[in-house]
């Protein structure tokens, strides 16, 4: 490990929050493939299989902020353990009644509890920055490392996923998920040393911490690269079987992951001097420009070396956009920030997997990749348009007593924009 990464694991515990956030990630990856797959190997329904992959996705969307919220102002340990409670009782019911053909409706109802998930990458990184709070370059690191976290996860997940469900019974995937959730959050929990410590309800300020005008540009960018995301594993699910290799979805999806982690490892690794709107904006252009390929490829060998090209971008562009976060945010609101931009990606992920879906079923899996590159240049233009938003602001000025020779009159300094070290 280089020494970068290797020295942020000097804090005690950190090693061990770490380990329990990659198993509790494992769903993020698992479950809504999972769901695909299980519903395609059982009812050979596309569009059934991206709707209900979109309305867990939803309902995490819907979900997911509220619970961040209690855990600003409870504390992890108190809140996480009965979302995942119920979470995990909703997952069990799909899977029955997806196993028995109950009707549809069921599908949909249990699939909408199963959203009850905690956001346990935005727990974790909750937990790197308060331990490393006035340590940007540190703090860099950790954002740097838990992208690769969250790639491992997309690497080995889908390959569980898909290949259990294939190769054993379709419940197979989704199940091994919400095991991997609940050891996870359990053990997280009991960590206690590194919890984040709650800010009670007369100290929390007023209102969503999505009242930030550059976390609502970070959200709705996130929309369009979760369809990105949502339709990129749908369609290429459809493209194996097509190609009659569908088992092997879950490695090319592990390619993808691939390069996203691999850009990830090296991104943590710089000390970058423009500040994160910037390296926002081109990031979020480079994903949509690795689209273009993938409209292009006819195979599954050419196909993963695009998936491949197309993971570059995904990792350095989270990092920076946590650091957009947490500069945007309070601190008391830092959970449910994180949380948003894992709202934006369920949304999109929902979206995007389900206008996939039905393209899919009306004109084959090749005409699917158009999905997710509308998506990417919907991400560019919002990105643009709300780059101002994400720039740093002046900070005010101080009145004071008035200078000889200013041309205005008023003395003091000009404003000064925020510096990059006041941020991760």
């Amino acid at each position: 490990m280089p020494s970068p990464y290797r020295a942020i694991f000097g804090r005690p515990g950190t090693k061990s929050f770490s380990a329990a956030g990659l198993l509790g990630r494992m769903p993020l990856s698992m479950m809504s493939i999972g769901v695909v797959t299980m519903v395609s190997q059982l009812t050979g329904r596309y569009g059934l299989a991206g709707a209900l992959s979109a309305t867990l996705a939803l309902s995490a969307a819907v979900l997911g902020p509220q619970i961040s919220r209690l855990v600003d102002r409870h504390g992890q340990s108190r809140v996480l353990r009965p979302a995942t409670l119920v979470s995990i009782a909703a997952v069990a019911g799909l899977l029955l009644s997806a196993q028995q053909r109950w009707p549809d409706w069921i599908l949909f109802v249990f699939a909408a509890g199963a959203g009850c998930v905690p956001s346990i990458g935005s727990m974790i990184r909750a937990r790197w920055a308060e331990i490393y709070r006035g340590s940007p370059r540190e703090l860099h690191t950790a954002y740097a490392w838990e992208s690769i976290v969250d790639e491992t996860c997309f690497i080995f997940g889908p390959i569980l996923s898909i290949g259990l469900s294939t190769a054993w019974f379709p419940e197979a995937g989704p199940l091994l998920a919400a095991g991997f959730l609940a050891v996870g959050v359990f053990w997280l929990t009991a960590q206690r040393a590194t919890e984040p410590v709650p800010h009670p309800h007369e100290l929390h300020p007023k209102g969503s911490a999505l009242r930030s005008r550059g976390l609502q540009v970070l959200v709705v960018t996130f929309v369009a690269i979760g369809a990105i995301f949502g339709a990129i594993d749908v369609v290429t699910v459809a493209f194996a079987e097509e190609v009659g290799h569908k088992a092997a979805a879950s490695l090319v999806l592990a390619v993808y992951a691939l390069g996203s982690c691999a850009a990830g490892a090296v991104f943590g690794l710089l000390h970058l001097k423009a500040h994160p709107s910037r390296r926002f904006v081109v990031g979020i252009c480079a994903i949509a420009v690795s689209m273009v390929p993938l409209q292009l490829v006819g195979s599954l060998p050419l196909l993963a070396v695009a998936l491949f090209l197309a993971g570059l971008s995904i990792a350095p562009t989270m990092v920076t956009t946590m650091a957009l976060v947490e500069e945007h945010v309070p601190r008391a609101k830092l959970t449910e920030g994180m949380s948003w931009t894992s709202t934006g990606l369920a949304v999109g992920v929902a979206l995007g997997a389900s206008a996939a879906g039905w393209v899919v079923d009306a004109a084959g899996a090749a005409r699917g990749y158009l999905v997710p590159g509308a998506a990417g240049v919907l991400g560019a233009l919002v990105a643009f348009a709300g780059y101002r938003r994400l720039r740093p602001q002046p900070a005010p000025s101080v009145p004071g007593p008035v200078a000889s020779g200013s041309p205005s009159g008023q003395g003091g300094t000009a404003p000064q924009p925020h510096s990059e070290e006041s941020v991760a």
